[in-house]
């Protein structure tokens, strides 16, 4: 249970306890040859893939917190019981959702979605069904976008695991996620009850420019311009009407910029309202497309930070019944769970597990059971 200020006026000194589900937990293999000789087969243990590093950019002093790589230096993020040590002893998380990293989209098809089984694999048998730290762990299957007739085997294979509540994406891909040919991964996420969480992948896979302007020089820009990819995706999204094709349909922009979310919308709000008849399969507004349908994991790098005006700002398009607490470890960013003092109580639970427990079905000895409805209110 964490310790955090109760956000009302007037009573900053005051201090609760509240649940933490930290959202955005990645997890990795202790190596590539870990990954080659316990998860993959031929002809896919042979071949040639990138490594978890980025190629193109690096984090100045590591792309890695310290003291994250497990007992005999295997890759950070690859011990469960270190991993538990620092996020449930250490900063009080009582629930962790896994986000395995693999490779993003490889260009043979087939590599890829043997990637994303592997890691799947490793997750379940080393964290989701560990025999101790299991229950305090919920994970994210990861599929190939570029392969649905291989993701939808890989969705039947695991959808009835009680540990599992959601699908996981490349941020980078070929395409918009809005069009028909992903329909059907789609549509298999809400009969799975799972919603989609869009993750920028490590490695370096077959990808397109972080900007629609092509590379950006340093990693500084590539970080800030990266997470904006969502609003490509999901404008796309709506205007092809998935949302309103699919009622039950919800996505997980895990890579956070929900701060970027008020001006792009109101902007597509403002040319959008005239210009509904060439949408006809998407008839609101875009903005009446976002309540129950999109979702994002709050990080170091959302704004506005502690101001007054933070509670303000994210009640501004319903963004406080969007966002949940990401730690993003073992990055070196390892976000902490800091709440704006200007936040309301309300606020401040849907941040810290509200939004997420109603999200995923999120239960536990200190986390009540709470409806999708419930947590917007």
């Amino acid at each position: 249970m964490k310790v955090l200020s109760d956000g009302s006026a007037g009573a900053l000194e005051a201090q609760v306890k509240v649940p933490v589900i930290d959202a955005s937990v990645h997890i990795f293999c202790q190596s590539n040859k870990d990954l080659r000789r316990n998860f993959l087969q031929e002809p896919f243990r042979s071949r040639g893939f990138p490594d978890y590093e980025m190629d193109w950019y690096g984090a100045p002093g590591g792309e890695y917190a310290e003291r994250t790589t497990g007992p005999d230096d295997q890759y950070p993020g690859s011990d469960p019981e270190v991993v538990a040590k620092h996020l449930f002893t250490d900063r009080g998380v009582d629930i962790a959702v896994l986000h395995p990293m693999t490779r993003g989209i490889m260009p043979d098809r087939h590599l890829g979605t043997a990637l994303a089984a592997a890691h799947n694999e490793m997750m379940v048998t080393r964290w989701l069904d560990h025999p101790q730290l299991g229950e305090k762990f919920r994970g994210t299957l990861r599929v190939n976008p570029d392969d649905i007739a291989g993701a939808l085997r890989e969705i039947d294979k695991y959808k009835s695991h009680p540990r599992i509540v959601q699908l996981g994406i490349p941020l980078q891909s070929r395409e918009l996620y809005g069009k028909p040919q992903y329909w059907p991964l789609w549509e298999a996420a809400v009969d799975a009850g799972w919603p989609v969480a869009v993750h920028f992948e490590v490695g370096s896979g077959v990808q397109l420019p972080p900007t629609p302007s092509g590379l950006t020089r340093t990693y500084e820009q590539f970080v800030g311009f990266t997470a904006l990819n969502f609003l490509y995706h999901l404008m796309n999204m709506i205007a092809e009407g998935v949302f309103e094709r699919m009622p039950a349909l919800k996505f997980v922009w895990a890579d956070g910029a929900a701060d970027m979310l008020t001006p792009f919308i109101w902007r597509m709000d403002c040319f959008g309202r005239p210009h509904l008849e060439q949408t006809p399969w998407a008839p609101r507004i875009p903005s009446d497309y976002l309540p129950d349908h999109v979702y994002f994991v709050q990080g170091a790098l959302d704004g506005p930070g502690d101001v007054d005006f933070a509670g303000e700002w994210a009640g501004f398009t319903g963004k406080d019944d969007m966002v949940m607490y990401g730690s993003s470890y073992p990055h070196w960013q390892l976000n902490e769970l800091s709440v704006p003092t200007a936040y309301t109580p309300d606020q401040r639970d849907k941040l810290c597990w509200r939004n997420a427990a109603a999200l995923y079905g999120i239960e536990s000895p200190v986390i009540p059971a709470v409806s999708t409805t419930a947590a917007a209110q």
